[in-house]
């Protein structure tokens, strides 16, 4: 039950946040599905107990790839897909917690609560950088084999 709720929740998540930003009709179920999929990764390592950090790193990873895949089919920019896609993994409770520290005047408690923040902030936008970067050298091994197999 827990998975189909965090399915569903996931889905409505990265697509309302497409809507509010506008994203065309025709890529508004991709950005869900890229979306539900990167958080079922995220999730299923957190429960694997293997951390936050490389569960949102590999979330965003495969949100990357896909985003990548996505914008190939419908035309569109990457951004289209990614941004929706990160909005389940971005880390809204402990920033939340954070600030509410500051407020209430526990320093330690916020300085610790900004740096978790951060952390994942970082293991997110190294989860897109790598999917980029892996999907470029994909796409030029490929090229590169293609025109030597064509001299050959």
């Amino acid at each position: 039950m827990q998975i189909i709720i965090n399915i569903v929740f996931s889905y409505i998540a990265s697509v309302g946040f497409a809507l509010t930003i506008n994203v065309p009709h025709r890529a508004l179920n991709l950005a869900g599905v890229s979306g539900t999929v990167g958080w079922m990764v995220c999730w299923f390592i957190t429960k694997a107990q293997m951390g936050r950090m490389l569960s949102n790193l590999m979330g965003a990873f495969v949100i990357g790839i896909l985003g990548l895949f996505f914008a190939r089919i419908k035309k569109c920019p990457v951004t289209v897909f990614n941004i929706p896609a990160l909005v389940p993994l971005v880390p809204g409770v402990p920033a939340y917690q954070a600030v509410r520290a500051l407020v209430n005047g526990n320093v330690f408690d916020a300085e610790a609560s900004f740096l978790r923040v951060g952390i994942v902030t970082c293991s997110i936008a190294l989860g897109i950088l790598l999917a980029t970067m892996f999907t470029e050298m994909f796409y030029r091994v490929k090229k590169f084999y293609k025109k030597r197999k064509i001299k050959l």
